[in-house]
């Protein structure tokens, strides 16, 4: 491994569905907050929408909140190159015609010590995977159900 990415936390990312394109910006401060505080760093930001006929573009995303501010400055050039077209097609493949969503590719810098510490030590990663929230919700009641 290189040098260059033996800090490197984790790498993620997620594609966030905004039924029939209505996205409020909500989320923004909080995701310009886990910036802020060094928790991740953001490396790719692009929103697509997904046409009634299937069809897969991307959008120019200004003013969520209606003040008349770019709600997304902090985030232009984003872009790591990391984000290619068919990783955007393939997430636009999990979206529902009418729908638009957000695709975030993210380091997980609050685990970069951990992991650089423990590659120092020669482990190495050989799973990884993310628990759905219905899913443990769904385990958590059957747990309680059977008690």
């Amino acid at each position: 491994m290189s040098d260059e990415f033996e800090d490197v936390g984790p790498i993620d990312y997620l594609v966030v569905e905004f039924p029939g394109n209505r996205m409020t910006g909500e989320g923004l401060p909080l995701l310009v907050d886990l910036v802020d505080r060094g928790i991740i760093r953001i490396l790719d930001l692009v929103f697509v929408r997904k046409d009634d006929d299937g069809s897969v573009a991307g959008m120019e995303i200004t003013d969520f909140t209606g003040d008349g501010r770019l709600d997304l400055a902090v985030f232009e050039g984003a872009s790591s190159g990391l984000l290619g077209q068919d990783d955007i097609d393939e997430a636009a493949k999990a979206l529902e015609p009418g729908c638009s969503a957000g695709i975030l590719l993210y380091e997980n810098r609050w685990a970069a010590p951990f992991a650089a510490a423990l590659r120092r030590g020669g482990a190495r990663m050989v799973a990884s995977g993310r628990i759905p929230v219905p899913a443990l919700v769904a385990a958590l009641d059957a747990n309680e159900t059977a008690d």
